[in-house]
């Protein structure tokens, strides 16, 4: 199958997905994310940039100050985040956008989230490059995900579930982008990991002066 065939399949499935998705969330917010949304939303500053923003979970958290723009590829999902904004009163500007290729200029943010969304992105090496592109010089990089367990026999449940969850959504259980940041030498300025280790967490400082780009 070629890529944009695969990617339009994918988009599909996450727009009829999307009128039950804060319902199939919200068990996984009470019981298994925790905090995670107030803990990441709370330490954006200034021009921010929110990458797959889904239905818009994660807007309540914001502070005020911050200035919003957020991208989504699924078409359904946008509509539900612009009208969670209008319920909120929050001005943000939300668009339809891919996170393998982010239409803004580099150096164009002071802090980029993402949240549960790298697990289903295609090419999610790809799109931490992007993060990395358009976030200014000692911005501030905000990850959450499901990654995979510390016990074997919960990692053995996710690869099982792959099986299923890959070819069908394309949701990706043993991914742990949080190795990549690492690896560009980034300072890490807050790490969590709960849940048995299934779920991480990561605030990472991009330095002030990139010599070099992040391998994408």
């Amino acid at each position: 199958m070629a890529a944009s065939d695969r990617q339009g399949r994918l988009r599909r499935y996450w727009d009829r997905q999307a009128p039950t998705y804060d319902r199939q969330m919200s068990f996984a917010d009470r019981r298994l994310f925790r905090d995670t949304r107030p803990w990441i939303a709370a330490k954006a500053v200034g021009d921010v940039l929110e990458v797959a923003v889904g239905t818009g979970l994660n807007l309540p958290y914001y502070p005020s100050q911050a200035r919003l723009t957020a991208v989504e590829w699924s078409p359904r999902m946008l509509a539900l985040a612009r009208h969670r904004a209008a319920e909120l009163g929050r001005d943000v500007d939300l668009r339809l956008g891919d996170a393998q290729a982010l239409d803004f200029p580099d150096a164009s943010f002071d802090t980029v989230v993402c949240t549960f969304s790298l697990c289903a992105i295609p090419d999610e090496r790809r799109a931490l490059g992007e993060m990395s592109r358009v976030l200014r010089p000692g911005g501030l990089l905000l990850l959450a995900d499901h990654v995979p367990a510390t016990a074997w026999p919960l990692r053995l449940g996710q690869r099982l579930a792959e099986v299923v969850s890959v070819p069908l959504g394309g949701e990706h259980f043993l991914r742990r982008p949080a190795d990549q940041v690492r690896g560009w030498g980034w300072a890490v300025e807050g790490h969590d990991r709960f849940a048995r280790g299934v779920i991480e967490r990561l605030a990472a400082r991009k330095p002030p002066v990139a010599d070099t780009a992040p391998a994408r």
